[in-house]
């Protein structure tokens, strides 16, 4: 039995004739047939197409002589460089806080000697300057006995800058309970005292009348102050009239009836007790707020002038005021 000839077409719809296989060799062809290519259709490669001379230019709009330009606003560059301007104004800040809490930790480890400017001032070690012609400071010995020791860690005999060599020369000062008074504790525990005749001494472990002082500033000469006993009567010197070598610059005696030169003393102290500088330091932690926390609050970027006024505001008192008149503007100037 023959087999029928499979019927092959060219692409223009073309029959071919193809020879009649023989039945012994259909096996061979159709074997070999699988590894022919498919006779039909041929393959027709795409002519290549000659670049254009206009390729790779960008097409722009049409513009006409006398358009205005449109310059492109460059959001992300501007918000990168904002970012990047808070961040070093936020970086100096926190450089300038790091830098007071610095300071602040000084003035609290400040063992240097101030002079007392009012009557406030006076709390914790303290030095009493006497108005001798040598600079000399009310002192005691273990045994209570109060005299004038010379100064000498002092620039210029210049009474504003003397400092205590000697432990002897320093009192702890303090109010007495529930009063205006003051108290001056010795280095070895005593209080100093002044009796009826005027006589001063530091013998006593308590507080009576006889300890009890008040301290007055003088009214004519700033930084100066008077010790006033509950008697009345004042802390003076006596300038010594010995000519000997080692005698004592002054008798010192809780006596003196009335204001004199004699009786005006200066109040050296330890700069950390001051207050005005603690008052200072809270101040600086009442107004210490970020830019940050200042435009939440405000709802919207500040510059620099604003913070300034906000900050300052803080410390002032009228912080809230001033942050209503910014927020106020903010509103009229909204589409300004």
């Amino acid at each position: 039995m023959e087999l029928a000839a499979p019927r092959l077409f060219d692409f223009r719809g073309r029959e071919f004739h193809a020879i009649p296989l023989h039945p012994l060799n259909a096996t061979k062809y159709s074997n070999e047939a699988s590894h022919l290519p498919v006779v039909g259709r041929p393959f027709r490669s795409r002519p290549t197409q000659a670049a254009s001379p206009l390729a790779g230019i960008m097409v722009k709009p049409l513009t006409f002589k006398g358009d205005k330009k449109t310059k492109k606003r460059k959001r992300a560059a501007a918000d990168h460089d904002t970012n990047d301007d808070a961040g070093e104004s936020s970086s100096r800040q926190l450089a300038k806080d790091k830098e007071r809490e610095r300071n602040d930790d000084d003035q609290a480890n400040d063992d240097s000697w101030v002079s007392a400017d009012a009557v406030t001032d006076v709390v914790g070690p303290v030095m009493i300057v006497l108005p001798t012609d040598k600079p000399s400071a009310l002192a005691c010995d273990p045994s209570g006995k109060v005299f004038a020791l010379p100064i000498e860690n002092i620039v210029d005999g210049n009474p504003t800058s003397a400092e205590p060599h000697d432990v002897r020369q320093v009192w702890v000062a303090n109010r007495v309970a529930g009063t205006d008074n003051f108290r001056f504790k010795g280095h070895h525990g005593r209080y100093l005292a002044c009796d009826k005749i005027g006589l001063l001494s530091a013998t006593s472990e308590a507080v009576s009348p006889l300890e009890s002082f008040n301290v007055i500033a003088t009214a004519d000469t700033p930084g100066t102050f008077q010790i006033q006993s509950l008697r009345d009567t004042f802390i003076t010197i006596k300038p010594s009239t010995s000519s000997k070598p080692n005698a004592p610059p002054a008798e010192v005696r809780g006596d003196a009836d009335e204001i004199t030169f004699n009786t005006t003393l200066r109040i050296r102290m330890q700069a950390r007790f001051k207050p005005r500088i603690r008052t200072s330091k809270e101040e600086r932690e009442k107004s210490k707020i970020s830019r940050r926390e200042l435009e939440d609050a405000a709802g919207r970027r500040l510059n620099e002038d604003e913070v300034r006024v906000l900050k300052r505001a803080r410390r002032e008192g009228d912080y809230h005021e001033r942050l209503l008149e910014i927020k106020v503007k903010n509103k009229h100037d909204k589409f300004g």
